[in-house]
């Protein structure tokens, strides 16, 4: 990994809650976004793990991570994806609700992300690196959100819904979440052939809370089962309707 990105991953002790790297300003600039205050940008993009980094230890209390952005994120990304929808397809409620969950899902999420470039300047602390942190589809996730947040915080909802809409261009132009949802799916294939409903369970979880990985099993009585896994049990379970449908129906 070069300097650049150590130093976005890894800040110096004495600078945490400082001055936002050049590197990642440019980044977020590039990106689409309006930097004003470099505090919010700073805690959209640090982790918990930080507070916790041994090197840290004594100015751990200045160290103020994403959640609280990353739930106001949440609500202003559904806000302007939902408005887009409505405005854009007379489609029923459900078939909106359909579309909208899956357009602004944590798997969503993560994978934009990835596509901008953000495991890059993701402020870490060292054992959540060395554990993936930085690849994990729940940080990611959250991250986006909490940029979101930040950017709402910053220059209001009018001017971050344009973010949004451009960034999501490929999956608003696109098939996700127009397809029947996978679990969905299953339980209309059950009832369809007069079989038990779908029985889901997480049979193991492994890798620390930051990184998790859960295998999920789904089970029809005198049909079969199927397992997938996932960094999330939803998505586990969705995959793993999937791959039941793929090999029964």
């Amino acid at each position: 990994m070069d300097l650049v990105h150590r130093r976005a991953l890894e800040p110096d002790r004495h600078d945490f809650m400082s001055a936002l790297p050049p590197e990642t300003r440019d980044w977020l600039i590039a990106t689409g976004f309006t930097v004003k205050d470099e505090q919010v940008w700073l805690e959209a993009l640090t982790h918990g793990s930080l507070k916790y980094n041994a090197a840290s230890a004594s100015n751990h209390d200045n160290v103020r991570d994403y959640q609280r952005l990353e739930f106001l994120g949440d609500r202003v990304l559904g806000l302007a994806v939902a408005g887009w929808l409505y405005r854009g397809s007379g489609v029923d409620e459900g078939k909106l609700s359909q579309r909208l969950n899956a357009l602004v899902s944590g798997a969503t999420c993560a994978r934009l992300g990835r596509r901008i470039g953000l495991s890059d300047h993701i402020r870490l602390g060292k054992q959540a690196r060395e554990d993936g942190g930085a690849d994990s589809d729940n940080i990611l996730g959250d991250v986006v959100e909490s940029l979101i947040g930040a950017s709402f915080i910053e220059n209001g909802f009018d001017q971050t819904r344009a973010v949004i809409l451009e960034l999501w261009e490929d999956e608003l132009s696109g098939d996700v979440g127009r397809a029947k949802h996978p679990k969905s799916a299953l339980q209309e294939w059950a009832a369809g052939n007069r079989r038990a409903m779908p029985r889901y369970e997480v049979v193991d979880r492994s890798g620390p809370d930051h990184a998790a990985q859960f295998t999920v099993r789904v089970s029809i009585h005198n049909v079969g089962d199927a397992q997938a896994v996932a960094s999330s049990k939803s998505e586990a379970e969705k995959l793993a309707a999937k791959a039941f449908l793929e090999t029964y129906g």
